[in-house]
């Protein structure tokens, strides 16, 4: 497969369980190696010499949010920049909080993860995502186990990142509601031709993919009305 991501876009993985849209984004952010082509990130290619240096031009939102459940709200989006910036104590808190601000999450600052919502939880995990100012955020399915008012909150919050911020995003997803609302592209894969099948914006898939799982997927496998 061979496909690009502008700056600024909010880019779909698609396709069914199991068909390697999680596995690619392994690859993508540097948990798998790459085993053959090319990986670039902001033009320059991934490899273990170079992965150090482009970590910290990327920030990964996990699907459960993964965040460290003995640490408060503020001291999981503080901990990347302990790790891996030379701010201050007091530098770090303010960004922090501000990111926090950000996700409209300020004054869950001192909760712990075991103390907020699900939805809340993403949020978080988004705000500790930008905590070292990336290029592009990946996000692993973002609205999976969110009712729709919050999924559909957590959709605006990623439009208004892009927007504020111009804050690139690659997101894994089967959410046909968030995919129509915020992406600009997407990629179709499927597992049984273990292939990218289609490219492009969602709608021009839905309406003018000639290819009939894009269109099933699309329109979960019934008439576009």
């Amino acid at each position: 497969m061979s496909f690009s991501v502008a700056k600024g876009e909010i880019f779909a993985l698609l396709g069914g369980s199991g068909c390697g849209k999680s596995t690619l984004m392994k690859h993508m952010i540097g948990l798998n190696p790459v085993l053959g082509g090319t990986l670039k990130i902001f033009g320059e290619e991934w490899t273990r010499e170079s992965r150090a240096r482009l970590c910290g031009k990327i920030g990964v939102m996990f699907q459960g949010g993964a965040l460290f459940g003995g640490m408060t709200c503020l001291e999981n989006v503080m901990l990347p920049m302990e790790e891996f910036t030379r701010l201050s104590a007091r530098e770090r808190r303010e960004k922090a909080m501000s990111l926090l601000a950000d996700v409209e999450l300020a004054d869950a600052a001192d909760r712990l993860p075991g103390e907020i919502s699900g939805g809340m939880k993403k949020r978080v995990a988004i705000a500790r995502a930008m905590a070292l100012d990336p290029g592009i955020v990946f996000l692993d399915e973002p609205g999976a186990g969110l009712d729709p008012i919050v999924s559909n909150a957590l959709d605006n919050l990623v439009l208004s990142l892009r927007e504020r911020k111009g804050t690139t995003f690659v997101a894994v997803t089967h959410e046909l509601p968030s995919i129509f609302k915020i992406a600009d592209r997407c990629a179709m894969f499927d597992k049984a031709r273990r292939a990218m099948v289609a490219i492009g914006a969602p709608a021009h898939l839905r309406d003018f993919s000639g290819d009939c799982f894009t269109r099933d997927f699309f329109t979960r496998g019934g008439s576009n009305v």
